[in-house]
């Protein structure tokens, strides 16, 4: 099946760096998966609110920089751009954060990113093969 970025996604693609952005526009056309981009490009503002999230902040714990002594990679890096995108599978008609299937469809999803950006001859990373902090949603330039 075709799928397309939507008006949403390219906004959230806006200040990341080109070459993620040419793996995720790539990929999108024939992911197993379709898929939404919902965030990339941070201000340390947002990254500050991310941070404070379960701790002095409701909600669970989504990220362990801070992005002042540590910053994210989807914060502006000295090129000017963000290095990471967080995306989510959309199905059923919507964007599934929650749904018992997201985790499978992100690995679909996930694999088929992979598969792209080695053909593109660039290289990511996915959140979800990390150890220390597992981030499924995340796909960052390395």
């Amino acid at each position: 099946m075709k799928y397309r970025l939507g008006a949403r996604s390219l906004r959230n693609l806006e200040g990341v760096h080109p070459n993620l952005q040419k793996i995720i526009k790539t990929a999108i056309s024939d992911s197993p998966v379709d898929f939404t981009v919902v965030e990339g490009l941070r201000t340390t503002a947002r990254q500050q609110a991310l941070f404070a999230q379960g701790r002095t902040q409701p909600g669970p714990r989504v990220t362990n920089v801070d992005g002042i002594r540590r910053r994210s990679n989807h914060q502006a890096k000295p090129d000017g751009f963000g290095h990471a995108v967080d995306i989510y599978p959309y199905f059923l008609g919507q964007v599934q954060v929650n749904h018992k299937d997201t985790i499978k469809n992100l690995r679909l999803i996930a694999g088929h990113i992979k598969k792209v950006a080695r053909s593109l001859n660039l290289e990511i990373s996915w959140g979800g093969d990390w150890r220390s902090f597992y981030d499924p949603p995340h796909f960052e330039l390395r």
